[in-house]
């Protein structure tokens, strides 16, 4: 095992920290598919803009999304491949423990 230290594993517990709520993970899940605008994050989820707005710096911030301006409009995609790798592992690890139910 790394020896890793303990600043890198408190920026790692604030990493995961960021997948603990159910509104960010059905953006990241949403812009798995392709890059998505907030209009369309928030009509497809069926979320107010401001909430979607509002989860979306969150996510900027912790570094798991970026925007890109087309016109007026603001597109997101993931920050890279590894964000989705990570939905993918947890979400594999959810539904192996619920068949084993």
């Amino acid at each position: 095992m790394q020896n890793v230290n303990l600043d890198t594993l408190f920026e790692l517990s604030e990493f995961f920290r960021i997948f603990g709520d159910t509104t960010r993970i059905r953006i990241i899940q949403l812009l798995m598919e392709h890059d998505v605008s907030v209009n369309d994050i928030a009509d497809t989820l069926g979320l107010e803009q401001s909430v979607v707005s509002h989860q979306l710096r969150i996510l900027r911030t912790a570094n798991l999304v970026k925007p890109r301006r087309e016109g007026r409009k603001m597109f997101y995609a993931l920050d890279d491949e590894h964000i989705g790798e990570i939905f993918n592992t947890g979400l594999t690890h959810i539904l192996h423990k619920k068949k084993g139910k």
